[in-house]
């Protein structure tokens, strides 16, 4: 689901690298609040290489194919660290990989690090609410997972249908796009069920983890 380069003027690529190097430096700020912001990091490296990792794992969704994403899962578990790492991962992806691009990187930051950070603070109701034993804790934990995903494909088809190339068949190109989102919402379900999953067995067994 990574926009690759070529595909968007350069206004809105503009508008991804502003809007990344500002919620970059909230985010560091917010990191920086911390009582001891280091503590964060190894967890957050593991997390960066799951990301990284995770493009490369696809499910075939016929007629198309999607892989897994994870930055509702980021968001869940490392909090204002997921942003940094999101955009780490994707740099890393876009160089080894041509996964994405670089004229893009700030557009797909955007588009999967802010909703990792959404479903940061939807996981956090949990406790604020009082609930924190283990059915309320899975269950804002699969729909931080499936909606930092869900989020993501709504900006990512925002994006592309309303900047289809003119040089392209437009009716055609519509179709791959409708079919692509849709194929996205089974793995919706698949993210929201894996960040449940890993967050009760966090919970279960390092709930230090848990908490930013």
């Amino acid at each position: 689901m990574h926009i690759p380069d070529g595909i968007l003027p350069a206004s809105i690529i503009v508008a991804g690298y502003a809007t990344t190097g500002g919620v970059t430096w909230y985010s560091l700020r917010q990191i920086k609040r911390d009582k001891n912001p280091q503590a964060n990091i190894p967890k957050a490296s593991l997390l960066t290489a799951a990301f990284f990792v995770a493009s490369w794992i696809h499910i075939p969704v016929p007629p198309v194919s999607v892989h897994l994403i994870l930055n509702g899962l980021l968001g869940t578990i490392l909090g204002y660290y997921a942003f940094p790492a999101i955009l780490i991962g994707l740099f890393f992806q876009a160089v080894m990989f041509q996964h994405g691009g670089l004229s893009t990187l700030g557009v797909n930051a955007t588009m999967f690090g802010i909703p990792a950070i959404l479903a940061y603070h939807l996981f956090r109701l949990c406790h604020k609410v009082g609930k924190n034993n283990s059915v309320w804790t899975g269950m804002f934990a699969f729909l931080s997972g499936a909606g930092g995903l869900g989020l993501s494909v709504v900006i990512f088809f925002l994006l592309v249908i309303t900047n289809i190339p003119a040089n392209i068949d437009a009716a055609m190109e519509r179709n791959v796009i409708y079919g692509l989102v849709l194929a996205h919402i089974p793995l919706m379900l698949i993210e929201g069920a894996f960040t449940a999953a890993v967050t009760l067995f966090l919970m279960r067994v390092k709930p230090e983890l848990l908490k930013q």
